[in-house]
C-alpha cells in the first residue's frame, strides 16, 4: 500500500473518529421540555447579570436575568406594584456543594453541576400560567447531557404562586 493511500486512509479515520465524538456529545440547546420551553430560547444565559445566589440543603444556585429583566429591576419591579415586561428571562444554575480543600476556612463551593431552570414572561404564550413559563433541564454528569423536567411549561406555575404580589418572582435584585 502506498503511503499516499496509507495517509489517506489515516484522515478517514480520525475524521470518522471526530465525528463519532462530536455526535456523541450533545448540543444543550436541542433539548426542550415536551409540549413547554426549548433551552435554545435562554441562549447566552450564561453572560446574563447576576440577580442573587440562593443556598438551599446540599445544592447552592446563582440567578441571572436578561437585559430586560434586570432594567425592571432597575425600574423597581415588581416592588412599585408593576409585572415585569414581556421578554423578561431568568436563568438559575444549580451546582451540588463540596468543600474547599484550598480555602483557610471551612468553604463551601460549587461542584458538579445539577440542573439548570429558566422562566420567561411572555403574556401571549403563557396566558394560562400567569404570563409565566417555566423549564427544567437535569444534568447528568457522566453522560455530560441535559434532560428536561416535567412536561409542558407550567411546571413551576403552582409553586410561584407563592409569590403573587411579586408579580411570581422569588428573587429580589441584590443591591451590588
Amino acid at each position: 500500500m502506498s503511503m499516499l493511500r496509507v495517509a489517506s486512509l489515516l484522515s478517514v479515520v480520525v475524521a470518522v473518529m471526530l465525528a463519532g465524538r462530536a455526535i456523541s456529545a450533545q448540543d444543550k440547546y436541542t433539548v426542550q421540555v415536551p409540549d413547554g420551553l426549548a433551552f435554545s430560547e435562554f441562549r447566552g444565559y450564561e453572560n446574563w447579570e447576576i440577580v442573587s445566589v440562593s443556598l438551599a440543603e446540599n445544592v447552592m444556585a446563582v440567578i441571572l436575568a436578561n437585559p430586560v429583566m434586570i432594567e425592571a429591576y432597575k425600574s423597581g419591579i415588581p416592588g412599585n406594584g408593576k409585572p415585569f415586561p414581556d421578554g423578561s428571562k431568568t436563568a438559575k444554575i444549580h451546582w451540588k456543594l463540596k468543600k474547599s480543600t484550598e480555602a483557610p476556612a471551612s468553604t463551601s463551593v460549587p461542584d458538579v453541576l445539577h440542573d439548570v431552570d429558566f422562566m420567561v414572561r411572555d403574556s401571549k404564550r403563557f396566558p394560562n400560567t400567569n404570563n409565566w413559563a417555566y423549564a427544567q433541564f437535569n444534568y447528568d454528569a457522566a453522560a455530560d447531557a441535559f434532560s428536561p423536567e416535567g412536561t409542558g411549561s407550567d411546571c413551576g406555575a403552582a409553586c410561584h404562586t407563592l409569590v403573587t404580589a411579586k408579580d411570581y418572582v422569588f428573587t429580589a435584585y441584590q443591591k451590588k
